[in-house]
């Protein structure tokens, strides 16, 4: 057997397998969209395919209520919905808060102080320390 009769068969099998990986991802992908969607229930925070963000209110077979707003509410096709969205607990709600706080308690530096601050601030070894040249209407008069 030459090495040309072996050609063909070869590029055969360079094509088919990437096909055949390809069609069993997007397969396991559907399959995981569908569990998803079959899962909905009353409660539910989620993501629709154009992003709207709402709460399942109500499901049939084939269609969900999403309250988008308090007191909106719309109908959808399961299909469009793209992936449950996980809320935040009340411990991390808690943290944020005392985050906020701290952040409004700190003092808000000036334009000048802040510059003071970047220009006093070591410079790692790493990152350029060049200067920026005076406009050419400042240059032209001086």
């Amino acid at each position: 057997m030459s090495l040309e009769s072996l050609f063909l068969p070869l590029l055969i099998v360079l094509l088919a397998v990437p096909m055949f990986l390809q069609a069993r991802k997007q397969k396991r992908t559907m399959q995981e969209q569908q569990k998803l969607q079959n899962s909905l229930e009353a409660g539910d925070r989620v993501m629709t395919t154009s992003g709207l963000f709402g709460t399942v209110v109500a499901s049939t077979d084939d269609t969900i209520d999403l309250e988008v707003a308090p007191g909106v509410t719309t109908t959808w096709v399961r299909a469009a919905v793209r992936e449950k969205v996980v809320t935040d607990t009340a411990e991390d709600t808690a943290v944020d808060a005392d985050t906020d706080t701290e952040q409004e308690a700190a003092p808000v530096a000036t334009e000048t102080e802040a510059k003071d601050e970047k220009d006093t601030a070591e410079v790692p070894a790493s990152q350029s320390t060049a200067e920026v040249a005076e406009p050419i209407e400042k240059q032209k008069t001086s």
